[in-house]
């Protein structure tokens, strides 16, 4: 029995090694980027996010990556209190060396966060649809355009999230 025990921690460590050395999907690529992003807006780190972004990336309104730096610099400057929140991201097509994907994303104030319990809170949700291209074995976004959306218009699992996040929904 004792040398059994002995084995336990050489087969979880073989184990681990076999998930991690596994290599990656298409969707798990794209679904870390997401995720990376949202860490990036959450920091307000313009230069990782932009990072991510192609060079020859436009968005619904003709800006192309330099414009959307100089937006979220204006964004971040101008609304210091802002948290955004990356709710989920559904995969529409993955077709390499493009993609196309849908991301629910929730605005809200800092000061909401700490009187959210006070008061009757609701954020700013916005769909992005994106256009990612893979180019050297790395995912950036192309095309990106957004619009505001109702509670009731967003995907299941990202009003499951804001309710996590904002308990008062």
């Amino acid at each position: 029995m004792r040398n059994y025990f002995q084995k336990i921690p050489i087969i979880l460590s073989v184990a681990f090694f076999l998930v991690s050395c596994a290599e990656k999907t298409d969707e798990d690529l794209i679904m870390e980027l997401m995720e990376d992003i949202g860490n990036f807006a959450e920091k307000k780190d313009i230069s990782s996010i932009t990072m991510n972004l192609a060079e020859d990336y436009t968005d619904f309104e003709g800006r192309g990556k330099r414009k959307a730096r100089d937006m979220l610099e204006y964004y971040f400057d101008e609304y210091r209190g802002i948290v955004i929140h990356v709710l989920s991201t559904q995969v529409d097509e993955i077709n390499p060396p493009e993609a196309y994907i849908q991301t629910d994303v929730a605005l809200s104030s800092g000061a909401a966060k700490v009187l959210r319990k006070m008061i009757k809170f609701s954020t700013d949700n916005y769909r992005l649809k994106m256009r990612l291209i893979r180019r050297n074995s790395k995912w950036k976004i192309q095309h990106a355009e957004w619009r505001y959306v109702s509670l009731n218009e967003l995907f299941p699992e990202s009003l499951s999230i804001l309710k996590k996040i904002f308990p008062n929904i």
